[in-house]
């Protein structure tokens, strides 16, 4: 079907996020989720006993699937109600069963019901999209493990780590938002069936105020949805509460992806690595030989967007009257669907950023090379007590060459001199031959490819080997 030019095309829809994603907020998957909220309820209820025939039922299945779009719009427009038009029209299709149809529900029973069946499907989408993310950081930090890099605090040269350890970082913090993903999927309910502000007063009239079978009724329907059970409290919707719950969820995963993108830029603008860049790729209109971090910046565009999303989420939960108010509608009609498909362009993005990207160790070797000098002065300090003289006075010694040199290294371009200057200040106790040798003999990044590999081994591995996700798992993106 061609697209319609002439109106506002949403660009998570149209190039960040994958058609599977879309598929689930469809309008499609919506109207076919309400009818079968529809014909579980009616088919349970028949089961414990209230008059609906078998054939009845038969009928809603028969066009559970066959949606007269053209004519909910039209009772829509009349109605200005698109529960009770999509009742309607499913109605005029099965005149049999058209008296049973949504017999003691709200329309809740429904909406709720059907995102809450939404939802899930995302967050299994989402499971496989962020496993496969961790995939693709778990061998790029197992690749480069040992790959001494400059740390980085205050974004000040600091003590060295390697380039595999910080990609674990940013893993452990995908690895967190995986566990939170298992938990929430893990006791997953629906709304159920609770009537109209949430007492089921409807349904224990028609089962003749027989508690059991109105309790019965719930679990059933709930079943027949697959689902275990529902929240065992509601008012007219299921708690918005767990909206914000989700959109926590939804925004820790954007946020940590966002911290490994912005981490990814300032690597790039060192020249340590470089996002993936096709041969056709351009970079600027104007500046034709750029190569931006245009996946990184959009991966931090999107994920804003997320984060801006959890707010709204929480403001709707904060501000439910009682049993409920409408207030809720159109704002989760944009934000919760809109958050599952932008946290999904993001994870596509980090997976294809990091499988994709090109390292320069020697780049790396040399931006480690510069600061080494400072980076020994803690060993120098350490090895001159140890041979009896006073610490003070050497830590002293070490201020001052230090700042001389650094000052000589802004100020006039000259490479750093600072260990040939310790070499010829007195209070210092070794020449440059030793000084050199600590300096540049010494690995100054600790336990940081030990920690890779048992955070991979212990942690990563078991949990992936779980997810059922191989070392070949990666993703593509749209534009």
């Amino acid at each position: 079907m061609a697209q319609d030019r002439t109106v506002y095309a949403n660009p998570l829809i149209s190039r960040y996020a994958s058609r599977e994603m879309s598929a689930i907020f469809s309008e499609q998957a919506k109207a076919r989720k309400w009818r079968l909220c529809w014909v579980v309820l009616a088919e349970a209820e028949g089961e414990l006993g209230l008059p609906i025939g078998e054939e009845q039922v038969a009928e809603l299945k028969a066009f559970q699937d066959r949606i007269d779009y053209e004519a909910i719009e039209e009772k829509e427009k009349r109605l200005r109600h698109d529960v009770m038009a999509a009742l309607l029209a499913y109605g005029d299709q099965c005149p049999r069963a058209r008296g049973i149809l949504h017999l003691g529900a709200t329309s809740c029973y429904v909406t709720d019901n059907t995102e809450l069946m939404q939802f899930h499907e995302a967050l299994l989408l989402l499971r496989r999209r962020l496993a496969a993310a961790i995939r693709a950081l778990a061998d790029f930090a197992a690749t480069h493990k040992g790959l001494r890099c400059l740390g980085y605090t205050h974004f000040q040269p600091a003590q060295p780590t390697t380039l595999g350890k910080r990609a674990c970082l940013w893993l452990q913090d995908l690895m967190i938002c995986l566990e939170d993903l298992k938990h929430l999927l893990a006791g997953y309910r629906l709304r159920g069936v609770q009537g109209t502000t949430g007492t089921q007063d409807s349904f224990l009239k028609l089962f003749d105020g027989d508690h059991a079978r109105v309790k019965r009724l719930n679990e059933l329907v709930c079943r027949k949805l697959g689902f275990a059970g529902s929240f065992p409290i509601c008012g007219q919707t299921y708690t918005r509460l767990f909206d914000s719950r989700l959109m926590d969820l939804l925004k820790n995963i954007a946020q940590s992806a966002s911290k490994f993108a912005v981490d990814f830029r300032l690597m790039q603008h060192l020249k340590m690595l470089e996002e993936p860049f096709e041969e056709e790729q351009v970079g600027s209109s104007a500046m034709a030989y750029k190569k931006n971090p245009m996946r990184c910046e959009r991966l931090c565009s999107l994920a804003r967007i997320v984060m801006s999303f959890a707010s709204a989420a929480d403001q709707t939960a904060a501000n439910q009257w009682f049993e409920r108010t409408l207030d809720d509608s159109a704002g989760r009609r944009i934000y919760m669907p809109q958050a599952f498909l932008g946290v999904e362009a993001v994870l596509l993005l980090a997976g294809n950023v990091v499988s994709g990207a090109r390292v320069y160790p020697k780049v790396i070797a040399r931006l480690l090379a510069e600061e080494l000098p400072f980076m020994a002065t803690e060993t120098i300090l350490m090895e001159g007590s140890k041979l009896g003289n006073d610490r003070q006075s050497l830590h002293e010694a070490v201020r001052q060459n230090a700042l001389e040199a650094g000052r000589e290294i802004k100020e006039q371009g000259l490479p750093n001199t600072l260990l040939a200057k310790l070499a010829d200040d007195p209070r210092i106790p070794f020449d440059l031959e030793q000084l050199e040798r600590m300096t540049y003999n010494t690995d100054f990044s600790g336990r940081a490819e030990r920690q890779v590999e048992e955070y991979l081994a212990e942690i990563v591995e078991p949990a992936l080997a779980e997810e059922g996700v191989g070392p070949e798992a990666g993703a593509e993106i749209r534009v």
